[in-house]
């Protein structure tokens, strides 16, 4: 793997990091409630999202189990139908996907 692509994994770890320490233990209905914080990790996963379209070709076809193309469209979606964004997608996204693509970018590293 380039030494890029290992500083941008490295970069989505810490937006990983972020989003859920933002979230902490925050309930779905706590998470609604709080527009900062779901303008906040909305853009985590605009981030993520925008870091996984720089990764070589090379990278995202070693590891085809992570669904690269899927975090990409997730945040082409935040980025650009923001007003359309369910916030229950993003908060289970960070609640319920994050810790397994987490521990799936750290076996690479």
């Amino acid at each position: 793997m380039e030494r890029r692509d290992r500083i941008i994994l490295q970069k989505v770890l810490g937006e990983i990091d972020i989003a859920q320490k933002m979230m902490g233990g925050c309930t779905l209905a706590q998470f609604k409630e709080n527009e900062m914080l779901m303008r906040a990790v909305g853009m985590t996963v605009i981030n993520i999202g925008e870091l996984v379209k720089n990764l070589t070709e090379e990278t995202r076809l070693t590891y085809p189990q992570i669904p690269w193309k899927a975090i990409a469209g997730f945040r082409d979606i935040a980025a650009h139908k923001y007003q359309t964004l369910r916030m229950e997608d993003v908060y289970e996204t960070v609640v319920s996907d994050f810790p397994s693509l987490k521990e799936q970018l750290e076996a690479i590293l």
